[in-house]
């Protein structure tokens, strides 16, 4: 009985200094440092590619076969995460905006 208290302080004792030996070494070469002129490191700035924004049709023009039908007879189509639908007086597909709600040309025909 006597020995349980000491036990756990021992086992405590091992696991803090085995816990507080280890080193964290960040690599040599991260490309934030470079050695300079006389071995002295020298900060370099990191350079992010900057992403390319690709411009987004307002108007495309599928062929009927390839698009996509609702329940309710309405064909649409899908572009790169954007929805297109078809106009009943022109056929051709439109971006998805607001007035289109209201639009009788892209109701059911």
């Amino acid at each position: 009985m006597k020995n349980i208290p000491v036990l756990t302080v021992a086992v405590f004792m091992l696991f803090l200094f085995n816990s507080c030996s280890r080193k964290i070494n960040p690599e040599s070469n991260s490309g934030r440092y470079v050695l300079g002129t006389n071995n002295k490191p020298v900060a370099v700035k990191t350079v992010k590619a900057k992403k390319i924004k690709t411009a987004i049709p307002k108007v495309i023009v599928v062929n009927d076969a390839v698009a996509s039908k609702t329940f309710d007879g309405r064909y649409y189509y899908d572009l790169d995460n954007h929805r297109y639908w078809r106009n009943n007086k022109d056929g051709k597909y439109y971006l998805y905006n607001k007035s289109m709600a209201t639009d009788p040309d892209f109701k059911k025909p």
